[in-house]
């Protein structure tokens, strides 16, 4: 590309049509018929945005890259927004710069241009002792509320958070069996613990036979790992306990194999997944190994009109007309859909689903940090009985893909219950369907600055019977709901009474499920239930 891609020594440099700084009496601006303009990006990091006067470019405007954001406003027109500061004042404030290109593809090479500066910006910097912290922002500070941040790693630093987490027998169980089972990828290797919590897989990783382990824990709960581990010698002399988050901290060496919990509710909640795999990219040797490897997301339509009804019923408070002398009704709309927005989290009668489940898979192994951002995922069920449909049950597994062992850790409906348990996104108005009718939709979850995900859910039931491949749509229902705020329903399992058409669906039992590369391209993935395999209602 002429002029655009230039390289010269420790510059890269891209011709501008012009560019001009916003609100600015000394703003600076040009067209490429007169003036020439060009943005230079230095090594350090700085672009520079210059014009040609005399027979030489003249300094114009100088533009942090790392601490800058660039917005697209049209084909060939984009907008650099930096931060900036008044030293006089000591008031901090932005600086907006449009820069317009000569053509479309000039603009397409910069944006992927500006994007790998943003990168090397973020990670740039040589090695640095162990367990020191790089100066530069991290990719966590720039897409996680601080606020949020702050009450994150306050929870996750307490010890009674970490109880609840280790007295998860299926969890902590399942973890421990699939590191031990597996002494062969962990004998002789280096490990790192993402997100290391008390300390308990780095100790699981040196029973196992690591050469080392590198525990790295962002909390507080770092010093209490360090005193567990003090506690241990035997197995803590060959693990470090590193304080800081893993898009920060260096090691001194890259690791053979990941070992990490980093699952949430619906298992992207808390978005951790997105460090797990920084550290992938950052860390692990190529063809290093994860545990876990492979996630699946499950889900099925539901019905529950005991749920619903409870939900429904928790708005009734506003259609008092004569609360001491106020009309609350005018907020009772606000009030029910406000109810409708929270993902239920509770333990549920397998029976209740509607159809055989589907999954959604990630594999950790594969997947870009980015592709986290936003998961949409199209739905397709056929009803197994005639009844409401209430709305979407959820849950997930990972795989521990050892080179012995294959171990699966579910938190599947009538499995045994973990501290995740099962959610549900619950619609505020039910769909009719008719047992194999087809059941369509969309779940589409993009992550926010909370550390979570809206959710918009989309359910239709589909024409069904005689003439139905002609036919469209007969209902459908959508619903917003914030991963962040739910409603934990964790009270005793309830007796569900089954309709005499309802034929029950068993528990999903994932554990021994063997899975193989070319198994991971397919969505049915799941083992068909035993006759045996059900928990026992009262």
């Amino acid at each position: 590309m002429e002029g655009s891609a230039a390289v010269k020594d420790k510059y890269r440099e891209f011709t501008l049509a012009a560019f001009s700084e916003l609100s600015s009496s000394s703003a600076c601006s040009s067209s490429s018929s007169s003036t020439p303009v060009i943005v230079r990006v230095r090594a350090d990091g700085v672009a520079e945005l210059l014009y040609h006067q005399d027979s030489e470019f003249i300094d114009g405007l100088s533009i942090d890259v790392g601490t800058s954001q660039l917005f697209k406003l049209g084909p060939v027109q984009s907008l650099f927004v930096s931060k900036s500061s008044d030293t006089s004042k000591e008031k901090s404030y932005s600086r907006g710069v449009t820069i317009q290109f000569r053509n479309e593809e000039e603009s397409m090479d910069f944006h992927s241009a500006f994007e790998q500066w943003r990168k090397e910006d973020a990670f740039k910097g040589t090695h640095l002792p162990n367990g020191a912290i790089s100066a530069s922002k991290s990719k966590f500070d720039d897409k996680i509320e601080p606020s949020s941040a702050k009450m994150y790693f306050h929870y996750y630093g307490q010890l009674l958070h970490q109880q609840n987490m280790l007295q998860d027998y299926v969890r902590t169980g399942t973890y421990y069996a699939a590191v031990i089972e597996n002494r062969v990828d962990f004998t002789g290797r280096v490990v790192v613990d993402v997100g290391s919590g008390s300390g308990i897989l780095s100790l699981f990783a040196a029973q196992a036979g690591a050469k080392h382990v590198y525990a790295v824990e962002a909390s507080e709960i770092a010093e209490y790992a360090r005193k567990l581990i003090a506690g241990n010698p035997t197995l803590g002399q060959r693990i470090t306990v590193i304080k800081g988050k893993v898009e920060e901290v260096e090691l001194p060496e890259k690791a053979d194999i990941l070992i990490s919990e980093p699952l949430g509710t619906l298992l992207v909640n808390e978005r951790m997944l997105e460090s797990y795999i920084i550290a992938r990219d950052r860390f692990l040797v190529p063809n290093g190994k994860m545990f876990p490897s492979v996630g699946r997301i499950h889900m099925a339509p539901f019905s529950d009109e005991c749920l619903f009804v409870e939900i429904a019923n928790k708005a009734l408070f506003w259609q008092q007309k004569d609360y001491y002398g106020v009309d609350l009704t005018p907020l009772y709309g606000s009030a029910f859909q406000g109810y409708f927005s929270q993902p239920v989290v509770d333990a549920f009668d397998p029976r209740l689903l509607v159809s055989p489940p589907m999954c959604h898979i990630i594999d950790f192994n594969e997947i870009k940090e980015e592709d986290l951002y936003e998961i949409d995922i199209p739905l397709k069920f056929i009803a197994s009985v005639g009844t409401r449909v209430h709305g979407l049950a959820c849950w997930f597994d990972v795989l521990f893909n050892g080179s012995n062992v294959q171990r699966w850790l579910t938190t599947a409906p009538g499995a045994p219950t973990t501290h995740w348990y099962q959610i549900r996104c619950v619609l505020s108005q039910p769909i009719y369907v008719m047992a194999g009718q087809e059941i369509t939709g969309r779940l589409h979850m993009i992550a926010h600055n909370a550390q979570s995900y809206t959710i918009d859910l989309t359910l239709s039931a589909k024409m069904w019977g005689p003439g139905a491949e002609q036919g469209g749509i007969l209902q459908t229902v959508s619903c917003k709901l914030d991963l962040k705020e739910p409603y934990y329903r964790m009270s005793q399992s309830q007796p569900y009474t089954i309709a005499q058409d309802q034929q029950p669906h068993q528990p999903l039992q994932a554990q021994d499920i063997p899975i193989h590369a070319e198994d991971l391209e397919e969505t049915e993935l799941l083992q068909q239930p035993s006759e045996n395999s059900g928990a026992q209602f009262q």
